[in-house]
């Protein structure tokens, strides 16, 4: 009986779960086995098992007891941690939808992805029944969770902030086009989309791509994001383009350059970063992603069609949204 109880509680894996316990289990067989051995020493009239008996009996008794402790351990980590899990795994799919249905946040995607690397590693570990390191893992995971949260307010924030003054960029290049009677452009990063102005009406849509870290505004050079401002159009590339014929744009121009003074100037930037040139509107595009080093790429179709409409001068606005304005 002691034998199979600890055969048992081996198998419920109490010398991890109940060590304390296991180990007097195998102490009281122990006990047992040296009793035994010592009354087959006597002459057989004096032997005398009872001691013997009882040893193996709270054996047993002990190796049950820790087979039951493991088992119970095991079972309330596991639910825990499984829920844990469960939660985890639901949230970080909540967030890839938002995610996917916004522009790319470099920030926020690689919290995501710290995230799910995380919750990899602590489901691995849960499935292997190595409950601390697993906690630890979901902890971290959380709280790239946490960090993921609190980098979307600041964007939604922000975003709140700054939407009159995108619909004032827009509305203002609107009516430059009406007040001309000449052509503008404006780029509504949220839809991909760059909208030809003409007259003060919209005349044609093209489905555009922009920098791979669109989200946000362009703060130095290298961060991969499309600029948000207003803007004209400096040189028309029809032929020596990389990217098929573009149209480049007066980035940096006096607001951006106060922009990025203040950001240095308040520790936001190094000093050693640069603000960036050579903003385009070129083609390459349909790739289906946001690619470009912080330009705004239309197919080559598209941008034959685009190229013969506009001209040196022509104003064009980059709102992250141009919602309500068109």
């Amino acid at each position: 009986m002691a034998k199979s109880s600890l055969a048992y509680a081996t198998e419920a894996e109490a010398q991890k779960f109940a060590p304390v316990i296991y180990a007097d289990a195998l102490s009281l067989l122990h006990e047992g086995d040296l009793e035994v051995a010592g009354q087959k020493g006597r002459l057989a009239p004096f032997r005398n098992y009872e001691t013997a008996d009882s040893l193996y009996l709270s054996a047993h008794r002990t190796a049950r007891e820790a087979g039951f402790e493991a088992l119970t351990y095991v079972a309330e980590r596991s639910a825990v941690l499984t829920r844990l899990q469960d939660g985890l795994v639901a949230e970080l799919a909540s967030w890839r939808r938002i995610l996917d249905g916004s522009l790319m946040l470099y920030e926020a995607e690689r919290a995501h992805s710290t995230a799910e690397l995380a919750l990899r590693k602590g489901s691995t570990l849960l499935a292997a029944k190595e409950f601390d390191g697993a906690a630890e893992a979901f902890n971290s995971a959380q709280e790239s969770v946490g960090e993921l949260v609190r980098i979307m307010d600041e964007y939604t924030y922000d975003r709140s902030e700054k939407l009159e003054t995108w619909k004032c960029w827009v509305k203002d290049t609107i009516r430059a086009s009406q007040t001309s009677r000449s052509t503008a452009i404006v780029v509504d990063k949220h839809s991909h989309t760059l909208y030809l102005v003409r007259s003060g009406a919209v005349v044609r849509k093209y489905e555009c791509e922009l920098g791979y870290n669109s989200a946000g505004q362009k703060m130095q050079a290298g961060d991969g994001a499309t600029p948000e401002g207003k803007y004209r159009i400096t040189h028309v590339i029809g032929r020596g383009s990389n990217y098929y014929k573009a149209l480049r744009l007066d980035y940096p121009n006096q607001a951006d350059r106060d922009r990025f003074a203040e950001n240095k100037a308040r520790g936001i930037l190094s000093p050693q970063a640069g603000i960036g040139a050579l903003i385009e509107i070129h083609g390459h595009g349909g790739q289906n992603k946001d690619w470009t080093e912080g330009c705004v790429a239309l197919t080559n179709e598209d941008m034959d069609d685009l190229i013969r409409q506009v001209a040196v001068g022509t104003p064009v606005a980059i709102v992250r949204t141009a919602d309500e304005c068109l």
